[in-house]
């Protein structure tokens, strides 16, 4: 139980509470009844169990738990939120009347105790709601101090400052299993990785945007992180393998419907055709992965750009020429047919009953 994180204990719990209600219903169909004896000794086990994890990381353990916990997350989020931007205008407040050795002494120390309250708060507070508030604090301490340094000493932008607030952003949401740090650590280093791609090639570090292209590297190292081990952070890996699809197939949905914003020696129509076709091949075997390795982030990715390609190429090929309700019609129709595809696809194998010794 040491070893695992507040999601997976709420998982357990949660898959308690399942089993519960299935063997409930078991018995109610007369399928599966136990005696008194196993009903008292599996009921003991589960409050047990239960009580062992509500003390250990005060999850949710009933429906108004989890509604109450919703309103926290968000209460939380805004909190955070709100003094972070109350930060920001108590600096610019009072910025004017300290010198400017002071001006540096405090943009130094403010994100450094920012992280410490974070610290703090991860090893006291079990729901680490105050945790992740000064998780978000501390980054958003970190971000604006960076900035006004640079202003103080004329400091020129560089894209070093997004790995700087990746490597913030990624030390925040370990210290404070938050996943919204481990969103926006990923994001600085997905633009960190691609912006150095641009300069690399010759492009201004700040112009990386205009170029899809330049965001697969980050792609494939983003997604090459979520075979790292997480024992402790397991809810981490989805997270992570989402973001590097993401960044492949967004840029290739633009370079499938633009490409004249493409680097590549060809044609605005062959690249996009090339994209088209890569779009369509690698969401289909990010489906396939999916499913065989039971990830239900990437299913769902994969899915979602699959449909997107095919209706996107289906409105290229057809919406100027063909009557608006027969478009849509045909969009009905292969919904329809992706449907009977995907449900294919989920069907479970066959079960066997197992041969006698």
């Amino acid at each position: 139980m040491p070893s695992m994180s507040h999601n997976e204990a709420q998982q357990h719990v949660d898959r308690i509470q399942t089993f519960q209600e299935e063997l409930a219903h078991l018995e109610e169909e007369q399928i599966l009844t136990l005696t008194p004896e196993q009903k008292h000794r599996l009921a003991s086990y589960h409050d047990a169990r239960i009580k062992s994890l509500f003390t250990t990381f005060d999850i949710d353990i009933s429906a108004r738990h989890k509604q109450l916990s919703l309103g926290m997350k968000v209460t939380s989020f805004l909190g955070a939120l709100a003094f972070a931007i109350g930060l920001l205008f108590l600096f610019r407040y009072f910025w004017g009347i300290f010198p400017t050795a002071v001006q540096a002494v405090i943009l130094v120390i403010t994100p450094l105790v920012a992280i410490g309250i974070t610290r703090f708060f991860s090893l006291r507070e079990k729901t680490g709601y105050y945790a992740k508030i000064a998780a978000l604090v501390a980054f958003a301490a970190f971000v604006l101090n960076l900035n006004m340094l640079g202003s103080i000493f004329n400091i020129s932008p560089s894209e070093n400052a997004l790995l700087l607030w990746s490597i913030l952003a990624l030390l925040l949401a370990y210290a404070s299993d938050t996943r919204l740090m481990l969103g926006i650590g990923i994001s600085s280093l997905a633009g960190f990785i691609s912006a150095k791609t641009a300069t690399q090639s010759g492009v201004y570090w700040i112009s990386f945007g205009e170029y899809p292209e330049y965001f697969f590297p980050a792609a494939l190292i983003i997604f090459m992180l979520s075979f790292a081990p997480h024992r402790t952070y397991r809810d981490f890996q989805p997270i992570y393998r989402t973001f590097g699809l993401l960044l492949i197939f967004l840029p290739m949905l633009v370079l499938a419907n633009w490409g004249e914003a493409s680097y590549l020696p060809l044609s605005a129509d062959t690249v996009a055709t090339l994209y088209q076709l890569l779009g369509f091949f690698l969401s289909g075997a990010v489906i396939y992965l999916g499913v065989i390795k039971g990830w239900n982030d990437s299913v769902t990715t994969g899915n979602f750009f699959f449909t997107l390609f095919i209706y996107t190429k289906l409105f290229d090929w057809w919406w100027e020429w063909m009557p608006k309700y027969l478009f849509f019609l045909i969009l009905g129709l292969v919904a329809v047919g992706m449907l009977w595809i995907f449900k294919r696809l989920r069907m479970p194998h066959p079960v066997h009953a197992a041969q006698g010794a």
